[in-house]
């Protein structure tokens, strides 16, 4: 399992706008998430180690969050046909059993991945009301094997000094599977 650490996107970067379906074919666009006061962009994924080990800290941190005002978007950028897990029906499937309450977004072009310079799976982007990059890191310092805990304390701390109007504090790159890009579509820097 190579691990990769996320790209820290310049803080202040403005939201890439999306339009992607769901497996229902759904779709979501930034405009969808207006009037929150935060909007965090995850790049998730089925079959990573790193996802599948914080999935259902996420999914808490999602149920926590949205009520406070955080909306909550999560994209799996990876190419479904080399990696059969990640397909639409096997999408359904884990929002199901993990019970999503956010929207999860295929992003067949990779399109979206490439405009947030994502890089990692899981890849976190947390965007203030105006939807301004504030915070690009890690969840928490747990990993696979590593013994620590699933808190999602670095992304908590981060949604708890935007929701408050505070500077946050340092950030930690995220670490995860790399993002599986088609043939011939990798970014240069990926």
């Amino acid at each position: 399992m190579a691990a990769r650490e996320s790209r820290m996107l310049a803080l202040g970067t403005q939201a890439p706008d999306f339009n992607l379906a769901d497996a229902t074919g759904k779709r979501f666009g930034l405009r969808d998430f207006a009037g929150s006061k935060g909007l965090l962009a995850a790049f998730i994924c089925n079959h990573c180690p790193f996802v599948k080990h914080l999935l259902e800290g996420f999914v808490e941190f999602a149920r926590e969050y949205g009520p406070k005002g955080i909306a909550i978007v999560a994209i799996n950028p990876n190419d479904a046909a080399a990696y059969p897990e990640d397909s639409a029906q096997n999408m359904v499937r884990i929002a199901a059993q993990k019970g999503f309450t956010f929207p999860y977004l295929i992003d067949d072009t990779q399109a979206v991945a490439k405009a947030y310079q994502a890089i990692c799976t899981p890849d976190f982007f947390l965007f203030d009301s105006a939807r301004k990059l504030a915070y690009r890191g890690q969840f928490d310092a747990s990993r696979p094997g590593n013994g620590q805990p699933v808190t999602g304390s670095d992304l908590r701390a981060a949604a708890d000094a935007l929701l408050a109007g505070k500077a946050l504090g340092k950030q930690i790159p995220s670490i995860g599977c790399s993002i599986k890009w088609r043939s011939g579509q990798a970014p240069e820097w990926a």
